[in-house]
C-alpha cells in the first residue's frame, strides 16, 4: 500500500484533527495509507523553538516515509499557496517522490489579480508595487506547476480518485 503525505494549510484550521482523520480515511478508501502531519506526537511542554524543531523533524520523517505527496495548493493568506506546503513539495520532489497538488479552480495566476491590483506597464502586467506578475497561464507559480506530476482541479478526494485510476 503506497503511503501519501498529506500537505497543506489544513493543519492551521480549528478542526484540523478532524480534517486529518477524514483525509486519512479517504486515503484508505482509495487504497492508500495517509500520513497527516498532526499525527506526529510532539511534546508541547517545551520552549517554542524546540517545539518548532520537533514538528519540522517529524514532518520531514513523514515525507521520507511516504511514496507520494498530495498538496493543497489553494491560496493561503494571500495569492500564493502556503509556504510550508511549497517547501514540502520541493523537498519531496528532490527526494524523487511523486508530488500531486489540488486546487479549487484553474484560473491563471494573473487572473487572480483584480483590475485595481494590476496594470499593464511596458507590455507586462505589474502589481501595485510595480513587480511583474507571472503570466504563464498556470494557476500557481511556474516552479510548482512545472515540477508536480499533476495539479487536479477539485478537492483532496478528487486528487485521490485521479491517482487510483
Amino acid at each position: 500500500m503506497k503511503k501519501v503525505y498529506i500537505a497543506g494549510y489544513d493543519v492551521f484550521k480549528q478542526n484540523s484533527i478532524e480534517i486529518g482523520k477524514h483525509y486519512v480515511n479517504l486515503c484508505e478508501k482509495y487504497g492508500f495509507k495517509g500520513l497527516y502531519p498532526l499525527d506526529n506526537v510532539v511534546d508541547f511542554n517545551q520552549n517554542k523553538n524546540k517545539i518548532a524543531q520537533d514538528i519540522y523533524k517529524a514532518n520531514v520523517e513523514l515525507i521520507h516515509n511516504s511514496d507520494i505527496v498530495i498538496a493543497n495548493l489553494n491560496q493561503f493568506r494571500g495569492k500564493e499557496a502556503d509556504s510550508g506546503t511549497i517547501w514540502e513539495c520541493g523537498y519531496a520532489k528532490a527526494l524523487g517522490k511523486d508530488v500531486y497538488g489540488y486546487m479549487s479552480n484553474n484560473k491563471s495566476y494573473l487572473d487572480t489579480f483584480n483590475n485595481d491590483e494590476k496594470k499593464l506597464l511596458n507590455g507586462l502586467y505589474v502589481d501595485i508595487d510595480n513587480m511583474v506578475i507571472e503570466d504563464f497561464d498556470y494557476p500557481i507559480n511556474l516552479m510548482i506547476a512545472c515540477s508536480v506530476n499533476n495539479i487536479v482541479i477539485g478537492s483532496f478526494e478528487d486528487c485521490l480518485k485521479e491517482l487510483s485510476k
